[in-house]
């Protein structure tokens, strides 16, 4: 029995989200689908983190076990062959099936990232639709970035969980926010030990009504301290979300993608 771990990327904007459901439609769904054409048996994957219906990823990381033998590209060639346009296995990575020492895409993961694009308009790009969130009102940039670094460091994010988020605990530690413009796009980088469910969108949209002068930056200080969801901004878009990258140890040896060029530059 070995471990094979991949890393999957995908366009989410088809999809209803990553984990799957009784009425298919999702990443996870198809993917199971074209290993099964590909392998001829039942596989079943496990995800580093499940993503929202219309949010994409750079490099989602799923593994699964198997006493297949096959090349490694084989498992990128050849499922790949099975899969719509919108998904793709990136890469391919065979470990050892251990009895007290497993790599497990979820458990193993050691931090997250994940950005938000968003086009900051008058006029909506139908270029974009699905691909960036969307403000026609001008945004500073300042004020947003003040907010974020109250952000920094391990608090508890009840403020930014949604109501059906399944995490045992709102405490997380925030590594770092970045938040650059670039022309028209603001692109908003966050990473963190875990994130809650929609914690980035919820984040993003309270950095809103900083950055369009509706709140202080430290608004996001109180919001923290209250912990009350329904003070802070409503659950902004999906569709400039992107799951950038998972962060396991060295030791596994994953060949992951570094994406200096990101879809946005």
């Amino acid at each position: 029995m070995k471990r094979i771990v991949l890393g999957i990327q995908y366009d989410g904007t088809p999809w209803r989200g990553w984990q799957t459901q009784p009425g298919g439609g999702t990443v996870q769904d198809e993917l199971e689908k074209a290993l099964k054409r590909f392998s001829l048996t039942e596989i079943s994957t496990t995800c580093a983190g499940r993503t929202d219906a219309g949010v994409h990823a750079l490099e989602q990381v799923v593994h699964f076990d198997t006493e297949l033998e096959r090349d490694l590209f084989s498992w990128v060639r050849g499922v790949n062959a099975f899969l719509p346009p919108s998904i793709a296995v990136r890469w391919a990575r065979e470990l050892p099936h251990e009895p007290t020492d497993n790599f497990h895409a979820r458990f193993s993961a050691t931090a997250r990232t994940y950005h938000y694009m968003l086009y900051n308009h008058p006029v909506r790009s139908p270029l974009l639709s699905g691909k960036a969130g969307w403000v026609f009102r001008p945004l500073e940039l300042e004020p947003m970035q003040e907010a974020a670094r109250y952000l920094i460091g391990t608090h508890d994010f009840s403020a930014f969980r949604a109501a059906e988020c399944q995490a045992n605990t709102p405490v997380k530690t925030m590594h770092e926010i970045r938040i650059e413009r670039r022309g028209d796009i603001i692109v908003f980088t966050l990473q963190a030990n875990a994130f809650l469910h929609h914690m980035v969108r919820n984040i993003v949209g309270s950095l809103i009504f900083t950055g369009n002068g509706n709140q202080p930056a430290e608004w996001l200080k109180e919001l923290l301290e209250n912990g009350d969801r329904s003070r802070a901004a409503p659950t902004f878009m999906p569709d400039g979300l992107y799951l950038g990258k998972i962060d396991y140890d060295v030791k596994w040896d994953l060949p992951q993608e570094s994406f200096i060029t990101l879809p946005w530059n």
